[in-house]
């Protein structure tokens, strides 16, 4: 799992670093089909623990050809509170969950061309597990240096979205089936992101 963690970050690098020299302007003379670069909201629906995961996230493509794109994103799900009843009566109380997420994904990206785009999308990378005190700048740091050797499990995320776009600026949002591989085992989570991104 440490090397595909590596992999996938090498490999983003490389996407980021390599000019898309296929990528051409459309007939409409549209020259914004070189890449994107976005932020976005995250919300992943965790399970079993039936937990709403709330974070932000940035996200990086680059067009290899018109239809299809490298694209990696990392995005921070913050930690939540839980509400549950306790047995001994109908007394509610609120629990912190302690937990927090970071999604790293790598992947392709097939897009239709023009100001509205219907995409779909094939990405995989890890899920870290981090537990913690209040979330600053040094939490967010810690939970990424945990990456090859804290509790980091592998990701496939099947998903799809549309895109509107009016010149060099657009507004995407996207769903999908976020995978993780636990203990031998596979856990399907609802994942949704959406935000601003600039199309160069």
């Amino acid at each position: 799992m440490k090397r595909f963690a590596i992999l996938s970050a090498l490999a983003l690098c490389v996407a980021a670093f390599t000019p898309a020299a296929s990528a051409q302007s459309n007939s409409n003379g549209d020259d914004k089909n070189h890449g994107n670069l976005g932020v976005y909201a995250d919300f992943t629906r965790l399970q079993p623990a039936d937990l709403n995961m709330l974070g932000v996230g940035a996200r990086l493509g680059v067009n290899v050809r018109k239809h299809v794109v490298l694209e990696g994103e990392m995005a921070y799900d913050f930690e939540r509170n839980k509400t549950q009843t306790i047995t001994t009566g109908v007394i509610t109380s609120t629990v912190r969950s302690n937990l927090r997420l970071l999604h790293g994904l790598f992947g392709l990206k097939i897009q239709t061309t023009g100001a509205v785009r219907v995409f779909g999308l094939l990405k995989g990378g890890f899920v870290n597990f981090g537990v913690g005190g209040p979330v600053t700048a040094g939490a967010i740091n810690n939970q990424i240096g945990t990456i090859v050797d804290g509790d980091t499990n592998g990701a496939f995320y099947p998903g799809g979205g549309i895109e509107f776009n009016v010149g060099w600026l657009g507004l995407r949002a996207e769903a999908g089936d976020e995978i993780m591989f636990l203990n031998g085992g596979t856990r399907n989570n609802f994942r949704a992101t959406f935000g601003p991104q600039i199309r160069f």
